[in-house]
Protein backbone atom coordinates (compact mmCIF):
# COMPACT_ATOMS: atom_id res chain seq x y z
CA UNK A 1 0.00 0.00 0.00
CA UNK A 2 1.30 3.42 -0.96
CA UNK A 3 0.10 6.77 -2.24
CA UNK A 4 0.59 10.50 -1.94
CA UNK A 5 -1.25 12.69 0.56
CA UNK A 6 -4.43 12.66 -1.51
CA UNK A 7 -4.50 9.18 -3.02
CA UNK A 8 -4.24 5.53 -2.04
CA UNK A 9 -2.52 2.85 -4.09
CA UNK A 10 -3.51 -0.70 -3.12
CA UNK A 11 -2.42 -4.15 -4.29
CA UNK A 12 -3.75 -7.63 -3.58
CA UNK A 13 -3.08 -8.81 -0.05
CA UNK A 14 -1.57 -12.13 0.91
CA UNK A 15 -3.47 -13.03 4.05
CA UNK A 16 -5.20 -11.51 7.07
CA UNK A 17 -4.29 -12.61 10.57
CA UNK A 18 -4.46 -9.80 13.08
CA UNK A 19 -6.54 -7.89 15.61
CA UNK A 20 -7.40 -4.20 15.62
CA UNK A 21 -9.50 -1.62 17.43
CA UNK A 22 -11.26 0.99 15.31
CA UNK A 23 -11.78 4.64 16.39
CA UNK A 24 -14.82 5.84 18.31
CA UNK A 25 -18.31 5.70 16.83
CA UNK A 26 -19.11 8.70 14.65
CA UNK A 27 -22.87 8.76 15.28
CA UNK A 28 -22.43 8.48 19.03
CA UNK A 29 -19.66 11.10 19.16
CA UNK A 30 -21.85 13.71 17.42
CA UNK A 31 -24.70 13.11 19.87
CA UNK A 32 -22.41 13.03 22.90
CA UNK A 33 -20.97 16.47 22.10
CA UNK A 34 -24.43 18.00 21.65
CA UNK A 35 -26.16 16.50 24.68
CA UNK A 36 -23.15 17.12 26.92
CA UNK A 37 -23.27 20.77 25.84
CA UNK A 38 -26.97 20.97 26.73
CA UNK A 39 -26.53 19.25 30.12
CA UNK A 40 -26.34 20.78 33.58
CA UNK A 41 -22.63 20.23 34.27
CA UNK A 42 -19.30 18.74 33.16
CA UNK A 43 -19.41 15.55 31.09
CA UNK A 44 -16.31 13.48 30.35
CA UNK A 45 -16.40 11.79 26.93
CA UNK A 46 -13.81 9.06 26.40
CA UNK A 47 -12.83 7.63 22.99
CA UNK A 48 -14.35 10.60 21.17
CA UNK A 49 -13.86 10.31 17.41
CA UNK A 50 -11.42 13.03 16.28
CA UNK A 51 -12.67 12.96 12.69
CA UNK A 52 -13.27 16.22 10.84
CA UNK A 53 -17.03 15.69 11.02
CA UNK A 54 -17.13 15.18 14.78
CA UNK A 55 -14.64 17.98 15.45
CA UNK A 56 -16.95 20.37 13.60
CA UNK A 57 -19.80 19.38 15.94
CA UNK A 58 -17.60 19.85 19.01
CA UNK A 59 -16.55 23.31 17.74
CA UNK A 60 -20.20 24.13 17.06
CA UNK A 61 -21.05 23.54 20.72
CA UNK A 62 -18.08 25.73 21.69
CA UNK A 63 -19.40 28.51 19.44
CA UNK A 64 -22.75 28.16 21.23
CA UNK A 65 -21.03 28.73 24.58
CA UNK A 66 -19.99 25.31 25.86
CA UNK A 67 -16.46 25.19 27.30
CA UNK A 68 -14.47 22.10 26.27
CA UNK A 69 -11.35 20.82 28.00
CA UNK A 70 -9.24 18.54 25.81
CA UNK A 71 -7.86 15.94 28.23
CA UNK A 72 -6.13 13.61 25.73
CA UNK A 73 -5.39 14.08 22.05
CA UNK A 74 -3.76 12.09 19.28
CA UNK A 75 -2.43 13.18 15.90
CA UNK A 76 -5.98 13.84 14.66
CA UNK A 77 -7.45 15.68 17.64
CA UNK A 78 -9.09 15.13 21.04
CA UNK A 79 -10.03 11.59 22.04
CA UNK A 80 -10.96 12.47 25.62
CA UNK A 81 -12.78 15.70 26.32
CA UNK A 82 -14.74 17.29 29.17
CA UNK A 83 -17.69 19.33 27.92
CA UNK A 84 -19.15 21.80 30.41
CA UNK A 85 -22.90 21.88 29.89
CA UNK A 86 -24.93 25.07 29.57
CA UNK A 87 -28.17 23.94 31.26
CA UNK A 88 -29.96 24.35 27.91
CA UNK A 89 -29.03 28.06 27.89
CA UNK A 90 -27.10 28.42 24.63
CA UNK A 91 -25.49 31.67 23.55
CA UNK A 92 -25.84 33.33 20.15
CA UNK A 93 -22.78 32.44 18.04
CA UNK A 94 -20.52 35.24 16.83
CA UNK A 95 -20.82 34.08 13.22
CA UNK A 96 -21.88 31.15 11.02
CA UNK A 97 -21.34 27.64 12.40
CA UNK A 98 -19.36 25.49 9.98
CA UNK A 99 -20.45 21.84 9.73
CA UNK A 100 -17.79 20.97 7.16
CA UNK A 101 -18.89 17.86 5.27
CA UNK A 102 -21.10 16.52 8.05
CA UNK A 103 -24.74 15.92 7.19
CA UNK A 104 -25.27 14.35 10.61
CA UNK A 105 -23.87 17.40 12.39
CA UNK A 106 -25.97 19.82 10.32
CA UNK A 107 -29.21 17.89 10.82
CA UNK A 108 -28.78 17.36 14.57
CA UNK A 109 -27.72 20.96 15.17
CA UNK A 110 -30.72 22.12 13.13
CA UNK A 111 -33.01 20.56 15.74
CA UNK A 112 -31.22 22.50 18.47
CA UNK A 113 -30.97 25.85 16.67
CA UNK A 114 -34.58 25.76 15.46
CA UNK A 115 -35.63 26.16 19.09
CA UNK A 116 -33.38 29.09 20.02
CA UNK A 117 -34.59 32.68 20.31
CA UNK A 118 -31.53 34.05 18.49
CA UNK A 119 -30.62 34.02 14.81
CA UNK A 120 -27.97 31.54 13.68
CA UNK A 121 -26.56 30.09 10.49
CA UNK A 122 -25.25 26.63 9.62
CA UNK A 123 -22.84 26.37 6.72
CA UNK A 124 -20.92 23.51 5.12
CA UNK A 125 -18.46 22.70 2.41
CA UNK A 126 -19.42 22.52 -1.27
CA UNK A 127 -20.54 18.90 -1.00
CA UNK A 128 -22.71 19.43 2.08
CA UNK A 129 -24.16 22.63 0.59
CA UNK A 130 -25.46 20.62 -2.36
CA UNK A 131 -27.34 18.10 -0.19
CA UNK A 132 -31.06 18.86 0.33
CA UNK A 133 -32.15 19.56 3.90
CA UNK A 134 -35.89 19.71 3.23
CA UNK A 135 -36.53 16.52 5.20
CA UNK A 136 -35.58 18.28 8.43
CA UNK A 137 -36.76 21.76 7.48
CA UNK A 138 -40.38 20.71 6.83
CA UNK A 139 -41.12 19.09 10.22
CA UNK A 140 -39.20 21.77 12.13
CA UNK A 141 -41.26 24.42 10.31
CA UNK A 142 -44.40 22.52 11.37
CA UNK A 143 -43.19 23.08 14.94
CA UNK A 144 -43.01 26.81 14.22
CA UNK A 145 -39.35 27.28 13.33
CA UNK A 146 -38.33 29.80 10.69
CA UNK A 147 -35.64 28.32 8.48
CA UNK A 148 -34.32 29.69 5.21
CA UNK A 149 -32.18 27.61 2.87
CA UNK A 150 -29.87 30.15 1.26
CA UNK A 151 -27.94 27.78 -1.00
CA UNK A 152 -27.86 27.66 -4.77
CA UNK A 153 -30.53 24.97 -4.78
CA UNK A 154 -33.79 24.97 -2.85
CA UNK A 155 -33.54 23.65 0.70
CA UNK A 156 -29.75 23.65 0.74
CA UNK A 157 -27.23 25.25 3.12
CA UNK A 158 -26.42 27.79 4.31
CA UNK A 159 -29.40 27.39 6.64
CA UNK A 160 -30.52 30.48 8.54
CA UNK A 161 -32.57 29.90 11.72
CA UNK A 162 -34.89 32.39 13.31
CA UNK A 163 -36.36 30.00 15.83
CA UNK A 164 -37.85 29.91 19.28
CA UNK A 165 -41.38 29.39 20.64
CA UNK A 166 -41.85 25.99 19.07
CA UNK A 167 -44.98 23.92 19.58
CA UNK A 168 -45.06 20.18 20.15
CA UNK A 169 -46.24 18.07 17.22
CA UNK A 170 -46.77 14.47 16.19
CA UNK A 171 -44.83 13.78 13.01
CA UNK A 172 -45.11 10.73 10.76
CA UNK A 173 -41.80 10.47 8.92
CA UNK A 174 -42.41 9.68 5.23
CA UNK A 175 -38.95 8.07 5.02
CA UNK A 176 -37.12 6.31 7.83
CA UNK A 177 -34.22 8.51 8.98
CA UNK A 178 -32.38 8.48 12.28
CA UNK A 179 -31.11 12.00 11.59
CA UNK A 180 -34.59 13.45 11.05
CA UNK A 181 -35.89 11.61 14.11
CA UNK A 182 -32.99 12.91 16.19
CA UNK A 183 -33.39 16.50 15.01
CA UNK A 184 -37.05 16.48 16.06
CA UNK A 185 -36.33 14.89 19.43
CA UNK A 186 -33.68 17.53 20.13
CA UNK A 187 -36.09 20.29 19.12
CA UNK A 188 -38.74 18.64 21.30
CA UNK A 189 -36.39 18.84 24.29
CA UNK A 190 -36.81 22.64 24.16
CA UNK A 191 -40.57 22.51 23.45
CA UNK A 192 -43.33 22.37 26.10
CA UNK A 193 -45.51 19.28 25.87
CA UNK A 194 -45.10 15.97 24.03
CA UNK A 195 -43.28 15.78 20.72
CA UNK A 196 -43.83 12.43 19.00
CA UNK A 197 -42.00 11.02 16.00
CA UNK A 198 -43.40 8.01 14.14
CA UNK A 199 -40.86 6.08 12.07
CA UNK A 200 -41.98 3.87 9.16
CA UNK A 201 -39.11 1.44 9.77
CA UNK A 202 -36.59 0.81 12.52
CA UNK A 203 -33.68 3.28 12.51
CA UNK A 204 -30.58 3.79 14.63
CA UNK A 205 -31.56 4.48 18.24
CA UNK A 206 -28.39 6.18 19.50
CA UNK A 207 -30.27 9.40 20.32
CA UNK A 208 -32.92 7.63 22.41
CA UNK A 209 -30.28 5.64 24.29
CA UNK A 210 -28.22 8.73 24.96
CA UNK A 211 -31.22 10.75 26.10
CA UNK A 212 -31.90 7.99 28.63
CA UNK A 213 -28.24 8.08 29.69
CA UNK A 214 -28.67 11.83 30.35
CA UNK A 215 -31.87 11.10 32.35
CA UNK A 216 -34.19 12.70 29.79
CA UNK A 217 -37.62 11.12 29.77
CA UNK A 218 -38.71 9.53 26.51
CA UNK A 219 -41.37 6.90 25.78
CA UNK A 220 -41.21 4.25 23.07
CA UNK A 221 -44.48 2.65 21.96
CA UNK A 222 -44.05 0.54 18.84
CA UNK A 223 -42.81 2.84 16.09
CA UNK A 224 -43.60 6.00 18.10
CA UNK A 225 -40.95 7.83 20.12
CA UNK A 226 -42.11 10.64 22.41
CA UNK A 227 -40.03 13.21 24.25
CA UNK A 228 -41.30 15.54 26.96
CA UNK A 229 -40.11 19.12 26.70
CA UNK A 230 -38.61 21.48 29.27
CA UNK A 231 -36.20 18.86 30.63
CA UNK A 232 -32.52 19.51 31.34
CA UNK A 233 -30.13 16.63 30.52
CA UNK A 234 -28.29 15.51 33.65
CA UNK A 235 -24.50 15.57 33.29
CA UNK A 236 -22.88 12.16 32.93
CA UNK A 237 -19.69 10.54 31.65
CA UNK A 238 -19.65 8.56 28.43
CA UNK A 239 -17.46 5.87 26.86
CA UNK A 240 -17.80 5.82 23.08
CA UNK A 241 -17.42 2.31 21.60
CA UNK A 242 -15.56 1.64 18.36
CA UNK A 243 -17.49 2.44 15.18
CA UNK A 244 -18.94 -0.66 13.53
CA UNK A 245 -19.37 1.29 10.27
CA UNK A 246 -15.58 1.75 10.25
CA UNK A 247 -15.04 -1.86 11.28
CA UNK A 248 -17.26 -2.90 8.34
CA UNK A 249 -14.41 -2.45 5.85
CA UNK A 250 -12.18 -4.91 7.69
CA UNK A 251 -15.04 -7.31 8.46
CA UNK A 252 -15.82 -7.57 4.73
CA UNK A 253 -12.15 -7.92 3.80
CA UNK A 254 -11.68 -10.79 6.25
CA UNK A 255 -15.03 -12.43 5.49
CA UNK A 256 -14.26 -12.83 1.76
CA UNK A 257 -10.60 -13.89 2.21
CA UNK A 258 -10.38 -17.67 2.66
CA UNK A 259 -8.04 -18.53 5.51
CA UNK A 260 -8.28 -15.06 7.05
CA UNK A 261 -8.70 -14.50 10.78
CA UNK A 262 -9.53 -11.10 12.26
CA UNK A 263 -10.49 -9.93 15.75
CA UNK A 264 -11.94 -6.44 16.20
CA UNK A 265 -11.94 -5.32 19.83
CA UNK A 266 -14.39 -3.11 21.72
CA UNK A 267 -16.68 -2.22 18.84
CA UNK A 268 -20.27 -1.00 19.18
CA UNK A 269 -22.85 -3.77 18.83
CA UNK A 270 -26.06 -1.76 19.05
CA UNK A 271 -28.73 -3.99 17.43
CA UNK A 272 -29.79 -1.06 15.22
CA UNK A 273 -26.28 -1.05 13.71
CA UNK A 274 -25.51 -4.76 13.22
CA UNK A 275 -27.53 -5.36 10.04
CA UNK A 276 -24.18 -5.62 8.23
CA UNK A 277 -23.33 -8.73 10.24
CA UNK A 278 -26.74 -10.25 9.51
CA UNK A 279 -26.35 -9.73 5.75
CA UNK A 280 -22.85 -11.20 5.73
CA UNK A 281 -23.99 -14.21 7.78
CA UNK A 282 -26.74 -14.75 5.22
CA UNK A 283 -24.02 -14.72 2.55
CA UNK A 284 -22.19 -17.53 4.37
CA UNK A 285 -19.70 -15.48 6.40
CA UNK A 286 -18.18 -16.97 9.53
CA UNK A 287 -18.63 -14.22 12.11
CA UNK A 288 -18.93 -14.38 15.88
CA UNK A 289 -19.78 -11.39 18.02
CA UNK A 290 -19.77 -11.25 21.79
CA UNK A 291 -21.28 -8.38 23.75
CA UNK A 292 -18.82 -7.98 26.60
CA UNK A 293 -19.99 -4.69 28.07
CA UNK A 294 -23.46 -3.22 28.14
CA UNK A 295 -23.95 0.07 29.88
CA UNK A 296 -27.44 -0.27 31.37
CA UNK A 297 -28.46 3.11 29.96
CA UNK A 298 -26.14 3.23 26.99
CA UNK A 299 -24.54 1.27 24.19
CA UNK A 300 -23.69 -2.44 23.97
CA UNK A 301 -20.14 -3.16 22.83
CA UNK A 302 -17.86 -6.14 22.48
CA UNK A 303 -15.62 -8.09 20.12
CA UNK A 304 -16.22 -9.32 16.57
CA UNK A 305 -14.25 -12.29 15.25
CA UNK A 306 -14.18 -13.15 11.54
CA UNK A 307 -12.83 -16.17 9.65
CA UNK A 308 -12.68 -16.06 5.85
CA UNK A 309 -15.03 -18.25 3.78
CA UNK A 310 -16.70 -18.54 0.37
CA UNK A 311 -19.59 -16.08 0.18
CA UNK A 312 -22.75 -16.06 -1.93
CA UNK A 313 -24.77 -13.03 -2.96
CA UNK A 314 -28.05 -12.19 -1.29
CA UNK A 315 -30.91 -9.74 -1.60
CA UNK A 316 -30.82 -6.92 0.93
CA UNK A 317 -34.32 -6.48 2.27
CA UNK A 318 -36.23 -3.21 2.20
CA UNK A 319 -36.48 -3.05 5.98
CA UNK A 320 -32.71 -3.52 6.33
CA UNK A 321 -31.78 -0.51 4.20
CA UNK A 322 -32.16 2.28 6.85
CA UNK A 323 -29.67 0.55 9.14
CA UNK A 324 -27.25 -0.32 6.31
CA UNK A 325 -27.07 3.00 4.51
CA UNK A 326 -23.40 3.60 5.40
CA UNK A 327 -22.33 0.01 4.76
CA UNK A 328 -23.91 -0.53 1.33
CA UNK A 329 -20.82 0.56 -0.66
CA UNK A 330 -18.61 -2.05 1.01
CA UNK A 331 -21.40 -4.65 0.88
CA UNK A 332 -21.56 -4.04 -2.87
CA UNK A 333 -17.84 -4.84 -2.98
CA UNK A 334 -18.57 -8.04 -1.03
CA UNK A 335 -21.24 -8.88 -3.62
CA UNK A 336 -18.74 -8.47 -6.45
CA UNK A 337 -16.29 -10.80 -4.66
CA UNK A 338 -18.95 -13.40 -3.84
CA UNK A 339 -20.60 -15.96 -6.12
CA UNK A 340 -24.17 -15.55 -7.32
CA UNK A 341 -26.30 -12.43 -7.29
CA UNK A 342 -26.42 -9.47 -4.88
CA UNK A 343 -29.50 -7.24 -5.15
CA UNK A 344 -29.78 -3.86 -3.41
CA UNK A 345 -33.05 -1.96 -3.98
CA UNK A 346 -35.20 0.61 -2.09
CA UNK A 347 -32.01 2.61 -1.45
CA UNK A 348 -32.67 5.85 -3.36
CA UNK A 349 -31.40 7.81 -0.33
CA UNK A 350 -27.92 6.78 -1.48
CA UNK A 351 -28.20 9.26 -4.34
CA UNK A 352 -28.10 12.24 -1.95
CA UNK A 353 -25.20 11.28 0.32
CA UNK A 354 -21.69 12.74 0.06
CA UNK A 355 -21.82 11.49 -3.52
CA UNK A 356 -24.49 9.73 -5.54
CA UNK A 357 -23.42 6.43 -4.02
CA UNK A 358 -25.44 4.32 -6.45
CA UNK A 359 -23.76 5.76 -9.53
CA UNK A 360 -20.29 5.97 -7.92
CA UNK A 361 -20.40 2.33 -6.76
CA UNK A 362 -21.63 1.20 -10.17
CA UNK A 363 -19.01 3.25 -12.04
CA UNK A 364 -16.10 2.03 -9.92
CA UNK A 365 -17.16 -1.62 -9.82
CA UNK A 366 -17.51 -1.63 -13.61
CA UNK A 367 -14.08 -0.03 -13.94
CA UNK A 368 -12.68 -2.98 -11.99
CA UNK A 369 -14.45 -5.54 -14.19
CA UNK A 370 -17.55 -6.36 -12.12
CA UNK A 371 -20.91 -7.19 -13.71
CA UNK A 372 -23.28 -4.51 -12.34
CA UNK A 373 -26.78 -3.30 -13.25
CA UNK A 374 -27.92 0.12 -12.07
CA UNK A 375 -31.49 0.95 -11.01
CA UNK A 376 -33.08 4.22 -9.91
CA UNK A 377 -33.13 2.95 -6.33
CA UNK A 378 -30.16 0.61 -6.21
CA UNK A 379 -28.08 -1.93 -8.09
CA UNK A 380 -27.62 -5.63 -8.77
CA UNK A 381 -24.28 -7.43 -8.98
CA UNK A 382 -23.43 -10.77 -10.52
CA UNK A 383 -20.42 -11.92 -8.58
CA UNK A 384 -17.53 -14.08 -9.62
CA UNK A 385 -15.80 -11.84 -12.18
CA UNK A 386 -12.10 -11.45 -11.38
CA UNK A 387 -11.47 -7.82 -10.45
CA UNK A 388 -8.56 -5.91 -11.94
CA UNK A 389 -6.79 -2.84 -10.68
CA UNK A 390 -8.06 0.52 -11.90
CA UNK A 391 -7.57 4.26 -11.43
CA UNK A 392 -10.65 5.36 -9.51
CA UNK A 393 -12.13 8.58 -8.20
CA UNK A 394 -13.91 8.49 -4.85
CA UNK A 395 -15.84 11.68 -5.70
CA UNK A 396 -14.98 13.24 -2.34
CA UNK A 397 -16.92 10.48 -0.53
CA UNK A 398 -15.13 8.83 2.38
CA UNK A 399 -17.14 5.61 2.28
CA UNK A 400 -16.56 5.17 -1.45
CA UNK A 401 -12.82 5.72 -0.93
CA UNK A 402 -12.59 3.11 1.82
CA UNK A 403 -14.87 0.57 0.12
CA UNK A 404 -12.72 0.59 -3.02
CA UNK A 405 -9.53 0.39 -1.02
CA UNK A 406 -10.96 -2.94 0.17
CA UNK A 407 -11.84 -3.90 -3.42
CA UNK A 408 -8.24 -3.16 -4.40
CA UNK A 409 -7.03 -5.77 -1.90
CA UNK A 410 -8.67 -8.45 -4.10
CA UNK A 411 -7.83 -7.12 -7.57
CA UNK A 412 -5.06 -8.06 -9.98
CA UNK A 413 -2.51 -5.29 -10.31
CA UNK A 414 -2.61 -1.90 -8.65
CA UNK A 415 -5.73 0.06 -7.71
CA UNK A 416 -5.32 3.81 -7.20
CA UNK A 417 -8.08 5.78 -5.46
CA UNK A 418 -7.85 9.53 -5.97
CA UNK A 419 -9.02 12.38 -3.70
CA UNK A 420 -8.89 10.31 -0.51
CA UNK A 421 -8.35 13.28 1.79
CA UNK A 422 -12.09 12.94 2.56
CA UNK A 423 -11.43 9.77 4.59
CA UNK A 424 -10.50 12.02 7.51
CA UNK A 425 -14.14 13.10 7.81
CA UNK A 426 -15.01 9.77 9.44
CA UNK A 427 -11.97 7.51 9.91
CA UNK A 428 -8.70 9.16 10.90
CA UNK A 429 -6.11 6.40 10.97
CA UNK A 430 -7.68 4.39 8.14
CA UNK A 431 -4.39 4.12 6.24
CA UNK A 432 -2.57 2.95 9.36
CA UNK A 433 -5.16 0.22 9.93
CA UNK A 434 -5.07 -0.70 6.22
CA UNK A 435 -1.30 -1.26 6.54
CA UNK A 436 -1.89 -3.41 9.61
CA UNK A 437 -4.48 -5.52 7.79
CA UNK A 438 -2.11 -5.94 4.84
CA UNK A 439 0.89 -6.81 6.99
CA UNK A 440 -1.10 -9.36 8.99
CA UNK A 441 0.20 -8.30 12.41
Amino acid sequence: MKGDSNSLAVRALGSISTEIAVPGDKSISHRAAILAGLSNGPCRIRNYLPSEDCLHTLRAMEKLGAKCDYIETNESGPIEVVVHGLRMQLKAPDGPIDCGNSGTGMRLLSGVLAAQDFESTLTGDESLSSRPMGRIMRPLEKMGAQIDGMGKNEGCAPLVFRGGNLKAIRYDMPVASAQVKSALLLAGLFTPGRTTVVQPAETRDHTERMLTKFRVRTVREGDEITIYGDQVPQATDLDVPGDISSAAFWIVAAAVKKGAHLLIRDVGLNPSRTALLNVLLRMGARIRDMVRTTDQDGEPAGNVEVDGADLWGTEIRKEEIPNLIDEIPVLAVAGALAQGHMVIRNASELRVKESDRISTVVENLRAMGADVTEYDDGLAITGGNKLHGANLDCFGDHRIAMAFAVAGLFAEGETVIRNTECIKTSYPGFEKDLKKICSGH
